[in-house]
């Protein structure tokens, strides 16, 4: 992976649009993949947009087209009220007046990632009227394809401004990623994700670092994010905004198929604890570095911290808990995305109470408990790191592909 000194070179200080700038950090943030004082390229961008590129959208009322009256309240509301959780949702698709029944029901934030793209553009004809407008046009496939993605970003932004308006730019962003095939490449993410910005709003990026999947990897994120807030060289850092995009429910995956190899009763009775356990860990890691005569010299800059975001909280085993990845992990200064599954699951029968380091002690054992197993947590992280990477890679050039068969079909029906 390729290394960069800081986060907040991804930030410009200024950047206007025609003659206006804006004052406020847009909704934007750059998934940055990895960490090893290393940042990988595959990046998100959570995008805030600005009113003057505003494109007509139709909202409306209800999801179901009514007249839309008050939303009944469901746990979302109350994980954020109550706990200082954020629930976001992990999907993106056309319509995104789609989004405005979630929004209602208390989801605050979308995430994205190319294999959501690449499901939402291969399935779908609502993609079709814009993408043979552009292919028409002379666009080539890959210019083609994130302007289809800048189009939904645009959109969805429109929906969640209330929301980024209201919390003061805490909540209310739509994270999408740069190219997965740039995750080796940092100079070229950061260009990426700077035209990409540029495309979408006014000013200001956010960085939502992703594929996190170890603790010492999530402590080189926040002495990234720490370093780059000391560099900036800015005497008003309020306008930055960051997440920490710690995954969750991958890490069991893996890491029950290596207790299962093991075999031991001892090895055995460690499956579908990792994940949590390490998260929980994390959240201490949290805590203790954004603490201190470090942290408060750049509060009264006006930092904020960057926060820990629960991904991968879908179950992939169906003998654990709907809810594993979701319950566990609630406390204050966090997000949790949540895939259809686990937001449906926790709305029907989550339980809203602090859980995140309710049981620290508890998770210190799994963790020590695993490394005693001959387990080595950071190459378990390294692993998956290689293959949720890969993994995007594949999910982006397969769409790729399906829109290069799209437009050979429409060059063909032309003649």
């Amino acid at each position: 992976m390729a290394s960069v000194t800081n986060l907040t070179n991804l930030t410009p200080a200024t950047t206007s649009a025609g003659s206006r700038s804006s004052s406020v950090l847009p909704r934007s943030s750059v998934n940055l993949r990895s960490f090893n004082a290393k940042l990988s390229s595959a990046s998100h961008l959570s995008l805030r947009y600005n009113p003057q590129y505003r494109p007509s959208l139709f909202v409306r009322c209800s999801a179901s087209g009514g007249n839309g009256s008050t939303a009944k309240r469901t746990t979302l509301h109350d994980l954020y009220e109550k706990e200082g959780q954020s629930p976001w949702y992990d999907n993106l698709c056309r319509p995104v007046t789609d989004l405005i029944p979630f929004i209602a029901r208390g989801v605050r934030g979308v995430t994205s990632n190319p294999a959501i793209f690449q499901k939402a553009i291969s399935t779908s004809d609502a993609y079709n009227d814009q993408f043979r407008t552009l292919v028409e046009s002379g666009s080539a496939i890959k210019k083609a394809y994130w302007e289809l993605v800048v189009k939904d970003i645009q959109d969805a932004c429109k929906l969640f401004e209330p929301i980024y308006d209201q919390t003061e730019a805490e909540d209310g962003y739509v994270s999408v990623e740069v190219s997965p095939l740039l995750a080796d490449d940092t100079k070229t993410t950061i260009k990426a994700a700077k035209l990409l910005h540029k495309d979408v709003i006014a000013s200001g990026i956010s960085v939502n670092v992703t594929l996190i999947f170890s603790i010492a990897r999530y402590e080189a994120v926040i002495d990234a994010y720490l370093d780059g807030l000391e560099a900036s060289g800015l005497d008003d850092l309020s306008r930055v905004t960051s997440v920490a995009s710690f995954f969750v429910s991958r890490v069991d995956t893996l890491m029950d198929k290596m207790l299962e190899k093991i075999g031991t009763p001892e090895a055995l009775d460690l499956r579908g604890k990792a994940a949590v356990a390490q998260a929980a860990l994390a959240y201490q890691l949290y805590q203790k570095k954004f603490s201190g005569p470090r942290w408060e010299a750049l509060v009264k800059k006006g930092a904020k911290k960057q926060r820990l975001l629960w991904a991968s909280t879908s179950v992939k085993n169906p003998a654990y808990s709907d809810t594993l990845y979701v319950a566990p992990l609630i406390g204050p200064d966090t997000v949790s995305t949540m895939p259809d599954q686990a937001l449906e699951a926790f709305i029907d029968h989550g339980t809203v109470k602090r859980t995140i380091d309710a049981n620290v002690s508890e998770a210190e054992g799994v963790y020590s408990a695993i490394e005693k197993l001959g387990i080595d947590w950071n190459k378990v992280g390294e692993q998956l790191e290689e293959e949720g990477v890969d993994s995007f890679k594949k999910s982006f050039e397969s769409l790729l592909a399906t829109l290069q068969d799209k437009a050979n079909t429409l060059k063909l029906a032309s003649h």
